[in-house]
């Protein structure tokens, strides 16, 4: 007798799940089925789950393939469970090639294809229909989607859209997913849109997306200006869909600690903001050779300026911008100052300057310190006076933090509201008013310099 075991979290049950078990029982005479509990895919970075292990358990049972289920509770299991169950062959999708290789010295491996085009109708309730997303650009941000993703239960990666159809086809092909030549193909095959190309096109990619009746998710900045701001959250509103600007670290466990920890009066009334992000980025890169679009502000201003909006507001009395020039005039490091009526605030960035990229919350009472890279927030100190008095916070930050503002993301489209707060509607008009303003300076500038 031939003994295959499996292992997967099976929530929301469907077809790819379905043809998985069938091909793996293939495999051999007798199928062991490992459910991982909600705890150990936790552990493990699996967000949103939504089914109970009860469920879960049922439902693989219901496809008459599993001769026995057991539960998986613990990393290392596998290894245990193999020698157990005197277990032949190990199998699992090919989402996962490569990451139990280390298993083929105690039995064979089997990597099976993945099934694409999840239906989005094929769940038994409708509040727990998968929906299916597509991505348009093919950049590094959206190869980091990808496993992203696949971290949050609920959503499966559909397709890819970029009018360059040779880039859009290499992604497709690498990532197993289905490539559009035409954004209406795009649209009529995907249920949501996750836009991560070039700052300048988000804008019209959004507005495109709602007009189609889609749910956006955006990256950072949405848009370049309060008023296509204002714009696509009235057109979402209308369309009763959901419009999410992802800027990552506002979604992220740590972060919204501390903003709860800031806001709560430990360090007294807050006098002060500083918030600094900079990187050494390739010389060649888009955001250093974009001479209209690149720069240190775009690329990373949403970072520094989401904690200053989110404590002191968009209501500040006086905004002004600082930058230091590259050769080719791209700004590779930028400070922007903020007057409060009684608090002020800079947010630093840089693409070609680096420094000790470091939040500091400084309050009457004493200051919060998150050292880089605070925007992923793992760790942070409130410190007072007395310096043995430091309270020490930490926090899981798992993978590349996409997968929070996707679960945060889907949630919402599921009709959920609770994750609202974290970045709203108003502060990510804020954040695109602040970017216009930041290019209206640097026009200016360059018109002055060209007149002198």
């Amino acid at each position: 007798m031939v003994k295959v075991i499996t292992y997967g979290t099976f929530d929301l049950f469907h077809e790819g799940h379905y043809r998985l078990l069938q091909r793996a029982k293939q495999l051999g005479d007798y199928l062991i089925v490992g459910v991982t509990t909600e705890e150990y895919d936790q552990t493990r970075g699996k967000l949103n789950v939504i089914d109970s292990l009860v469920t879960r358990i049922e439902n693989v049972k219901k496809t008459g393939f599993a001769d026995e289920v057991i539960v998986e509770e613990a990393a290392g299991q596998k290894f245990q469970d193999i020698k157990k169950y005197h277990i032949d062959i190990f199998t699992v999708g090919s989402d996962w090639i490569g990451k139990f290789d280390y298993l083929k010295d105690y039995c064979k491996v089997v990597y099976l294809e993945r099934t694409k085009n999840i239906s989005s109708t094929m769940l038994r309730e409708r509040n727990k229909r998968i929906q299916r997303i597509g991505i348009i650009g093919t950049g590094r941000i959206a190869k980091r989607f990808m496993p992203e993703a696949a971290c949050v239960s609920g959503i499966s990666v559909q397709g890819v859209y970029n009018p360059h159809i040779g880039s859009a086809e290499s992604f497709a092909k690498n990532h197993d997913i289905d490539c559009y030549e035409t954004l209406d193909d795009f649209f009529s095959a995907v249920d949501a849109v996750y836009i991560a190309s070039p700052h300048q096109t988000h804008y019209e990619y959004a507005k495109a997306a709602l007009e189609h009746g889609k749910h956006v998710l955006c990256e950072k900045p949405m848009t370049l200006d309060r008023r296509h701001a204002e714009q696509l959250f009235n057109m979402a509103k209308e369309r009763n869909l959901i419009l999410f600007e992802g800027i990552k670290t506002a979604y992220c466990p740590g972060f919204i600690k501390l903003m709860g920890i800031a806001c709560s009066g430990a360090i007294g009334s807050i006098k002060s903001v500083e918030a600094c992000f900079t990187k050494l980025e390739d010389e060649d890169s888009r955001e250093l050779t974009d001479l209209k679009y690149g720069g240190s502000m775009l690329e990373l201003g949403s970072y520094c300026l989401l904690p200053i909006i989110k404590i002191l507001g968009a209501d500040y009395e006086r905004l002004s911008f600082d930058t230091v020039k590259g050769d080719n005039n791209l700004d590779i490091l930028t400070k922007a100052y903020f007057k409060y009526p009684n608090a002020v605030a800079t947010a630093t960035c840089g693409l070609g300057v680096k420094s000790e990229g470091q939040l500091i919350i400084s309050g009457t009472k004493g200051y919060i310190l998150a050292e880089a890279p605070w925007w992923k927030t793992n760790y942070f100190e409130v410190r007072h006076e007395n310096p043995d008095d430091v309270e020490k916070f930490s926090a899981r930050f798992l993978g590349d933090g996409l997968r929070y503002e996707i679960s945060d993301f889907l949630s919402m489209i599921n009709g959920s509201a609770k994750s609202e707060f974290k970045l709203t509607r108003s502060e990510s008009v804020a954040f695109a008013d602040i970017m216009g303003k930041f290019l209206e300076t640097e026009k200016r500038n360059l018109d002055e310099n060209l007149g002198a």
